[in-house]
């Protein structure tokens, strides 16, 4: 189908979807705290994009059961919100999606849950950064690979590893466009970057090995040596200049 150019009223469709889960996610921040369970974060979630006139993306996405995905520790993404509650020193990243006018909004954070040691704190910290060093080449006539490249250079020079099973994404009408966006380096260059590019960036961090497997829920991604991982995206637009993240608070 090719890449999705959006028009200027598209664009701003985008921007509201975006808006809606930057609040979202500015609204869990604060209720991240021991005790909370996976699922009352779902609720909040929920209820807040609904409460905009949006539609929470993922649920019931391909069969997914929740509106936000809620992964704990060693869970990487895609984690079911349930009856586990965060405890201190835990870190939680939470993955959420908003459709509003038909336009899609996708972002994810990693929060520590109270005191987090200094190892945890440094893990979400290089998750963050190397999303900004990546988008440092999210701009016209750029070639794709060179945001991945960036974002596996960055995470490799401190010290962990990126995932590679899961990737970025293209997004606007539907949650998953192309291109895909790997968070690592490629043979190909991958399509050139043009102004009306919508992408979805998002390195997935692991303190040791990059490998994961999925739970018997077919959902739940974990590391396989059962180290901690962070996640962190954001929608952008390529324009002619910098690019626009559609989806920070």
């Amino acid at each position: 189908m090719g890449i999705f150019i959006k028009n200027s009223e598209q664009i701003e469709f985008m921007r509201k979807a975006n808006r809606i889960v930057a609040e979202t996610h500015e609204l869990l921040e604060r209720s991240v705290r021991p005790g909370i369970t996976t699922a009352e974060l779902n609720g909040i979630a929920d209820d807040f994009i609904r409460s905009k006139n949006a539609i929470p993306s993922f649920l019931g996405y391909r069969g997914f059961p929740a509106s936000a995905c809620v992964s704990v520790n060693e869970e990487v993404i895609h984690g079911i919100p349930g009856l586990k509650r965060l405890k201190e020193g835990d870190i939680v990243s939470i993955d959420i999606g908003a459709i509003y006018a038909g336009f899609h909004g996708d972002a994810a954070r990693t929060h520590p849950v109270g005191h987090v040691s200094p190892e945890l704190k440094r893990l979400m910290d290089v998750t963050k950064s190397s999303f900004f060093e990546g988008i440092r080449f999210a701009r016209q006539n750029a070639h794709l690979h060179e945001i991945s490249a960036a974002i596996q250079d960055y995470v490799e020079e401190n010290g962990f590893s990126v995932v590679r099973d899961y990737i970025g994404h293209g997004i606007g009408r539907k949650m998953h466009e192309e291109p895909e966006i790997p968070n690592f380096r490629q043979k190909k260059r991958g399509p050139r970057l043009y102004p009306g590019m919508t992408l979805a960036i998002e390195p997935m961090v692991n303190i040791g090995t990059y490998e994961v497997e999925v739970l018997s829920d077919d959902w739940t991604v974990v590391t396989q040596d059962g180290k901690c991982s962070a996640h962190y995206e954001n929608t952008i637009l390529i324009t002619d200049g910098e690019p626009e993240i559609l989806s920070l608070y």
